[in-house]
């Protein structure tokens, strides 16, 4: 049986590509929206992380960096022991249209796991996907 093996969510920001790069390469803006606390060294093979306050932690290795369009990182899949190589790939791609931002974030990777890994870590993160990029947008709009 084959699953599926990517998630892919688009939101239109109405705020211009450069803020919404800032959002979500810079240690501020993933720490306010995307996690409580972030660093980040911001060039393929760098390495970010995000912290939340009840303690989880995600580690994150840079692997793709196109200012002001495309954003990529690598991570650990949820629900997988700490301890477990495999990652899942998660891109940014900024599109201006007209005085707006069109945000497309894919996570490729999830078809490598088994049924019940599958099952954890594709709903998990399809779910925490709509609630971040709410967070994001709650972010950029108050800003």
């Amino acid at each position: 049986m084959a699953f599926p093996d990517r998630i892919e969510r688009t939101v239109e920001l109405a705020h211009p590509p450069e803020k919404v790069w800032a959002a979500i390469t810079t240690a501020e803006g993933l720490g306010t929206w995307f996690g409580n606390k972030a660093t980040i060294d911001l060039r393929p093979g760098g390495a970010a992380q995000l912290t939340w306050d009840e303690g989880a932690t995600a580690n994150m290795r840079i692997e793709r960096v196109e200012e002001p369009t495309v954003f990529g990182f690598s991570w650990h899949i949820f629900g997988l022991p700490e301890d477990d190589p495999r990652r899942t790939y998660v891109e940014f791609t900024l599109e201006p249209v007209g005085a707006i931002t069109r945000l497309t974030v894919v996570e490729s990777g999830f078809a490598q796991l088994s049924d019940d890994a599958h099952s954890t870590a594709f709903g998990g993160n399809t779910d925490g996907w709509a609630r971040e990029l709410g967070e994001l947008v709650d972010y950029l709009d108050a800003a």
